[in-house]
């Protein structure tokens, strides 16, 4: 692998873990990449105090020049720290537009905080499809041995219900199939998830998998897309585990991520699709109620990193 991607690296929100875990990632890096960071420098030398080292690895720095507030505390919700976590981003993101580094990898940001700056953003995927002017984007989850993309995220179970559709389902497949081609993957083998208990049982248990599932997945075979479902979602996590699948379509937030954290929460990291450039994330929050102790585990962080050179790369393997 080469060793000269640049990599953009967001902070996230100063009251969090982000700032402690990526000190211990630029503490213990390598050659693997060039690295920017974008946030404050007192947040990273507040982080890398609390982690207790003394980061080695060569750096760019891109402060986005907003002060410590006056009433700063870690693990508290500040609308300063949401400020910053989202410029950070809006910083990065327009770098990675330009073609001035190769991917960014982003550190949590508190959804609470991000509000209270002004945002009407949920969280980081809808961020970037905003600044890149997109549609259609998805959440990919990996961790060694799994993938999972997402048809929905940031919706209420019930809303997700309703999300199911002939037309969501098959743009998601596509958009997996393309986003996956791109990132490296060869002869793809995408698994659709059913959205009710035991694949709707025929349509006793529910319609969607009839009316809406089964229409997307065969619709994506005509396109040459080898996809298969809907497959019954207390088996199909495990199928893919196996080997059978290169990528399983959840049909809803939790769906996904309870397997993939499961299966090795501490090196999950999460992909997003459908813009046009490569972010990768830890899959963990801001987690205050340990922030500025000293114990957050950096092992998502690294992986995180690592997922944003081999994506850039394009050398995704497929096995996961």
């Amino acid at each position: 692998m080469k060793g000269n991607s640049i990599i953009g690296v967001t902070l996230g929100d100063p009251a969090g873990i982000g700032p402690e875990v990526f000190a211990r990632v630029l503490d213990d890096a390598s050659t693997k990449c060039e690295i920017v960071v974008y946030g404050t420098r007192w947040a990273l030398e507040l982080g890398a105090k609390i982690a207790g080292v003394s980061p080695n690895a060569r750096y760019k720095f891109v402060d986005v020049g907003i002060d410590k507030p006056a009433d700063f505390e870690l693990g508290v919700v500040s609308p300063v720290c949401g400020r910053i976590a989202v410029e950070s981003v809006e910083a990065a993101a327009a770098d990675a537009l330009s073609g001035q580094i190769d991917a960014m990898m982003t550190c949590p940001l508190n959804k609470e905080a991000i509000h209270a700056a002004g945002y009407s953003d949920i969280g980081h995927q809808e961020i970037l499809a905003r600044l890149a002017d997109v549609d259609g984007t998805a959440t990919m989850l990996m961790t060694p041995g799994l993938r999972v993309v997402h048809l929905s995220t940031h919706k209420s179970l019930i809303e997700a219900g309703q999300y199911v559709t002939r037309d969501n389902v098959l743009e998601k497949i596509d958009l997996c199939h393309r986003t996956l081609t791109r990132w490296g993957l060869q002869r793809i083998k995408i698994a659709v998830a059913a959205l009710n208990p035991h694949g709707g049982e025929g349509g006793l248990l529910g319609r969607e998998e009839i009316d809406a599932i089964e229409p997307a997945v065969e619709a994506a075979k005509e396109r040459g897309i080898d996809a298969r479902g809907p497959l019954p979602a207390d088996s199909v996590f495990n199928r893919a585990i196996e080997g059978e699948f290169d990528v399983v379509l959840a049909m809803y937030h939790d769906q996904g991520h309870i397997a993939i954290k499961v299966h090795n929460f501490h090196e999950s990291v999460t992909a997003t699709l459908g813009i046009p450039f490569v972010r990768t994330s830890v899959d963990h929050g801001t987690a205050f109620d340990i922030a500025g102790r000293g114990v957050a585990d950096s092992r998502g962080t690294t992986a995180a990193l690592d997922a944003a050179v081999t994506l850039a790369q394009g050398a995704l393997s497929n096995d996961a």
